[in-house]
Formats: structure tokens, sequence, C-alpha cells
């Protein structure tokens, strides 16, 4: 699958790494809306073949990934000497996904669908 992505207003990208293409495709929209760059990936392979993203950036990451997972995909960017920011998400219960993300130190954990007023804040 190609990856999305187009120029946006601001200088700090958002990647988008979502294997639903209707939930990445939405979430691409929603933050070109709001004026940021944003790029989408199908997978963490993808996304980690590209060149790593700059403190400024946001990564928004599923947790349920084919391949890697998006807790490796979080481990791998809590390992850059400088991380960007990560929004990790799920529509999994939270039960499900507290034991895999304990250890993570996240500080944003959000359920899909994510809304603007998410994304925003």
């Amino acid at each position: 699958m190609p990856r999305c992505g187009v120029s946006g207003l601001l200088n700090v990208a958002v990647h988008i790494v979502e294997d639903d293409p209707s939930v990445c495709d939405s979430l691409l929209l929603l933050v070109r809306h709001l004026g940021f760059e944003a790029r989408g990936y199908p997978d963490a392979e993808s996304f980690m073949r590209e060149v790593p993203p700059a403190k400024a950036d946001t990564i928004i990451v599923a947790l349920l990934l084919p391949g890697l997972s998006g807790a490796g995909v979080i481990r791998w960017l809590q390992s850059l000497p400088e991380p960007p920011r990560i929004i990790a998400m799920t529509g999994q219960p939270l039960r499900a996904i507290n034991s895999e993300v304990r250890d993570l130190g996240l500080e944003t954990l959000q359920r899909k669908p994510l809304s603007q007023e998410t994304l925003t804040a």
C-alpha cells in the first residue's frame, strides 16, 4: 500500500501508523484540516523505513498492527535520541491492553475513533 501524505501549513509532521485504511484516511483528513503535514503508513515496518521523525513531530500509532506491534513502534520511538510526541490508539477494551502498555510510560492512550477535540488537545 502506498504511503499517503501532503505538505501542510506548519513545520510539524503528524505520522499516522494505522492498518485500517478508512481510519488512516479519516485521521489524515482531520490532521491536514488542522493545518499540519500528515503522512500515513499501513504498518510499522513501512513507517520505520522512513527517516526517523523529528522531536517536534507527533506519532499516532495503533497498538494492534500487522507485523511489528504498535508497542514495538513506541519502544523504537522512545529509544531515539530526541523522541517525538506519541499518541497510542486502540479500539480494544482498555483491560485487554493494560498489560501491553503498562511498561511503555505513555502520556496519551486514546480510544478509537479519535475526535478533532482529542487531536487538538
